[in-house]
């Protein structure tokens, strides 16, 4: 019988590549999305069900996990992938901002989690993919939310490491590097107030920093890639991460003491 797998954010980027690598291994895939009705590219392969699913949204995430059990069975395998990125000066930012960045990024993983478990409970088997980035171990400057929600995320996905292995269910995280996605776009948000010009140089610096630290990003099949090793090598590591930058910070963030790694980084951004 074919394995299964729910994967969140699955409408571009590393959710999309994801999907189509686990289709081509043989999985069931239930590829979920704010909108599939905008899906093109996933809806014709086999043994693909296309699933709406908000992660912000309980209702669609129970609805979700319902029909995939209906569908194909079972759930051998959830990536929780779904996520953005909110950057910019803490004083720029509204409240709302604030929220809706932890309530997409941390609340949202664990409420689809938490509605999987008890299916996954009552297998006695399952794995969790937690899609991080290398900026879940690290900061960088104007990223108290997203890095804030990152970390939230590696913290999480390490406590549960221990408590769901009572039930048998491994956990990963997966730590992409700087990625060729639409990251910067959609994915992307930035918050600035001209008025608060006191942070205007700090914000031209991080700007160029993050267009120059892009121009060679790895790619969503590299990530997807690694997030079908970490479901499938039957270890128990917790973190993987994915790209030769991710591995080189990470590296040094593990190495270096707080002093060396902060300098590291203010240099990277001129700072």
């Amino acid at each position: 019988m074919a394995k299964t797998v729910l994967i969140t954010g699955a409408s571009s980027g590393i959710g999309r590549a994801t999907a189509a690598l686990f289709q081509a291994k043989g999985w069931n895939v239930v590829a979920s999305m704010r909108s599939p009705d905008k899906e093109t590219e996933l809806k014709d392969l086999p043994r693909v069900r296309i699933a709406r699913l908000d992660v912000t949204d309980d209702v669609t995430i129970n609805e979700a996990v319902s029909d995939a059990i209906d569908t194909f069975g079972t759930i051998d395998l959830l990536v929780n992938n779904a996520g953005y990125g909110a950057y910019g000066s803490l004083e720029a930012t509204s409240l709302d901002s604030i929220r809706q960045q932890f309530e997409t990024n941390v609340i949202g993983p664990l409420a689809v989690i938490k509605a999987v478990l008890p299916h996954l409970r009552r297998q006695k088997s399952g794995t969790i993919v937690n899609v991080s980035s290398m900026g879940g171990r690290f900061a960088m400057p104007l990223g108290s939310l997203y890095h804030g929600s990152k970390f939230a995320v590696e913290g999480f996905s390490e406590a549960l490491f221990y408590e769901l292995s009572a039930i048998g269910v491994q956990v990963k995280i997966v730590e992409p590097g700087m990625t060729q996605t639409d990251f910067g776009g959609r994915s992307f948000k930035f918050s600035h107030d001209e008025q608060l010009t006191e942070y205007g140089p700090i914000v031209e610096k991080t700007l160029n920093a993050f267009a120059a630290l892009g121009t060679t990003p790895g790619t969503a099949s590299d990530v997807a890639a690694t997030i079908f090793r970490a479901a499938t090598d039957g270890s128990a590591q917790l973190r993987y991460p994915s790209g030769k930058d991710a591995v080189m910070m990470l590296d040094a963030r593990q190495n270096d003491g707080d002093d060396k790694f902060l300098k590291r980084v203010g240099a990277l951004f001129a700072l």
